[in-house]
């Protein structure tokens, strides 16, 4: 037999709005969670993927030999993604030099190309983190917004029965006590995941940041780890 106040029964008695509010509550905890354990998930293997870069990239003997150390899809890989970017720019810039960016010095277009790219890198980090503070923001009023139903359901219900005893009150303000924790349920774990997954990308944009420098170094000078890179040879191309 079910408890006349437990959550079956308040859910049976509830009326449409403390429903709605519940439901939204729900859709909102869903959607805070799926952004959690995706981001926590896409973080972790951007973890693996900047030790790649910052460890293993500049430990090989060539630049191609360097490309093969990265993840090759380039949309879930910000580092494969830069160095591409790169290596390109420089060569466009080099084979291309009667075009206005000729005007540019190799090291501003290169800075200027490499900044792009470290922007749609933080663009795809910070996807999805707006609605964790949208919900770490909204939940706890959604969930007043029921409690101050519930209270007033209350009221009716005294004002109607014309006797405040404790059966006439007990479910309307259960009801706004359930909505006030479901607020708070859903608003701290999206106010954590938020500052968690948000440390953590800090973390990755600071070592793509420093990667980018020294890849900006990297092709300004020419210099080689082994053999060097034919698309790499900026100082050659440009001399003609």
């Amino acid at each position: 037999m079910d408890h006349p106040y437990g959550i079956v029964s308040l859910w049976a008695q509830a009326d449409l709005v403390i429903k709605g509010v519940a439901i939204i509550l729900l859709i909102m905890s869903m959607m805070s969670w799926y952004v959690i354990v995706a981001k926590a998930w896409s973080l972790a293997k951007l973890r693996k993927m900047a030790a790649a870069a910052t460890d293993r990239f500049w430990h090989t003997k060539s630049f191609e030999e360097g490309l093969r150390t990265l993840t090759p899809n380039r949309q879930e890989n910000p580092f494969r993604a830069l160095t591409e970017d790169g290596s390109e720019a420089a060569a466009h810039h080099a084979q291309n030099k009667d075009d206005l960016h000729g005007a540019l010095n190799v090291s501003d277009w290169l800075t200027s190309c490499l900044r792009r790219s470290i922007d749609d890198a933080t663009s795809n980090l910070q996807a999805g983190l707006s609605i964790l503070a949208s919900v770490g923001s909204t939940a706890p009023f959604v969930g007043l917004f029921g409690t101050v139903w519930g209270i007033y359901h209350a009221l009716i219900g005294i004002g109607a029965s014309g006797q405040a005893s404790i059966d006439k009150v007990a479910g309307p303000v259960g009801e706004a006590l359930i909505m006030t924790a479901l607020g708070l349920a859903v608003a701290i774990p999206a106010v954590l995941g938020y500052n968690a997954l948000t440390r953590g990308n800090k973390t990755v944009l600071t070592r793509l940041n420093r990667f980018a420098h020294d890849l900006h170094a990297y092709l300004i000078t020419g210099a080689r780890v082994g053999k060097q890179a034919p698309v790499l040879t900026l100082r050659k191309a440009g001399e003609k």
